[in-house]
């Protein structure tokens, strides 16, 4: 969760929505470049993600299909009241949502 957190930190400041210090050129050059690093280490730590239930059911078939709700890294379940509604959420495959670090929701919810 603190790689995603440090991923939306970084794209605010990338889009120019974080505070502004007015770096000079290499400075700011630098940091983009850290923006683009920590992009990679979020996107790597996130599980396959779909934009359908039958896309995830697909790719895995013995396995539960959850929604995740990709900033918060919590996932709801069929039936739930978050299931497929959350605004930045995807399906995804339970086993491999837990492997990328994400938990289910604690209130049923």
């Amino acid at each position: 969760m603190v790689k995603r957190l440090a991923l939306v930190a970084a794209l605010f400041a990338f889009a120019g929505l974080g505070p502004v210090q007015g770096p000079s050129a290499p400075v700011a050059i630098a940091q983009a470049a850290n923006v683009a690093q920590a992009a990679n280490v979020a996107q790597a730590s996130l599980p396959p993600v779909f934009d359908t239930e039958s896309a995830a059911q697909a790719h895995c078939p013995k396995d539960v299909v959850v929604w995740l709700n990709i900033p918060s890294g919590i996932y709801h379940y069929k039936g739930e009241r978050w299931y497929g509604r959350t605004k930045h959420g995807a399906y995804a495959c339970e086993k491999e949502a837990i492997k990328a670090g994400d938990r289910a929701s604690e209130n049923g919810q």
